[in-house]
């Protein structure tokens, strides 16, 4: 059977940890009806100080499996580290729908007012060719300052988990923008990794008063419901999460992933 015609089969959302969760958060907004599972590669986590060509090779093995196993009707990566440097080849090999995640360049060009905009990613995304051409395309006359910030994606973990995240990462990111030339100036903050958004209250804080922030989840989601749009969905069982690394680390965001309707966890 088709996919696209099994009501049972379900979304798939791939994340290096559970930064993707809040693309789901999106998701369950504009089709909460659909079946997801989601998966983790906290194996592999993180993505960001990895090469391009580790990290292509790894996405493109583990979706490949993943897809022959759970049968999804669509596949979001939803990490900007992935998308950004394997999702040519995921969809060259894969015979199903598949949604990228991409740096929110566009509509950060959109909201500044001082013409200033920082980007928050992993040391991966932000060299990416690909994010260049969205700034010359989209951000042409604005100026924007790139900041690697990997300790970020720790400091998402923790907080998911429970635990306080680090607040010395969490001033250092913002303290590398601040001191770039312009920095002071920076009204717009693009969170380029889909873990930022679960700090975005601490990144707030940090920044100070007159700081916007624009990710890109809920575009995320209204593509995969245009893509979707007509198909019918039947949730036969509950939703649950995959790790590619079980263990005491991953049932200790249990507690977390059922707040996002996620209510089995399991290994991949």
């Amino acid at each position: 059977m088709d996919r696209t015609q099994d009501p049972v089969a379900p979304v798939l959302l791939f994340d290096s940890g559970v930064g993707g969760l809040t693309v789901l958060a999106e998701l369950r907004r504009v089709l909460p009806q659909a079946p997801v599972v989601y998966v983790a590669d906290t194996a592999g986590l993180p993505y960001g100080t990895k090469t391009e060509a580790q990290i292509a090779a790894r996405v493109a093995g583990l979706l490949g499996r993943l897809t022959e196993r759970l049968k999804p009707r669509l596949v979001c990566i939803a990490c900007n580290t992935a998308s950004t440097i394997a999702l040519g080849m995921v969809r060259e090999v894969l015979e199903v729908p598949i949604v990228g995640t991409v740096p929110a360049i566009k509509p950060a060009a959109a909201l500044t007012h001082s013409g200033v905009i920082g980007l928050l990613g992993t040391q991966a995304t932000i060299r990416q060719a690909y994010v260049d051409r969205l700034e010359h395309e989209f951000a042409a006359g604005k100026h924007l300052l790139r900041h690697g910030a990997p300790d970020l994606v720790d400091a998402a973990e923790a907080k998911l988990r429970g635990e306080t995240p680090d607040a010395e990462a969490i001033a250092s990111a913002v303290d590398a923008l601040r001191s770039m030339p312009g920095g002071a100036d920076i009204d717009t903050v693009v969170l380029a990794c889909t873990h930022f958004p679960l700090l975005e209250d601490e990144l707030a804080a940090a920044f100070g008063p007159g700081v916007g922030f624009v990710h890109g989840a809920e575009g995320i989601a209204r593509q995969i419901a245009r893509l979707l749009e007509g198909q019918e969905f039947v949730r036969k069982l509950a939703d649950f999460a995959l790790t590619t690394r079980p263990g005491a680390s991953w049932d200790a965001y249990a507690q977390a992933l059922a707040g996002y309707g996620l209510e089995g966890v399991g290994a991949v």
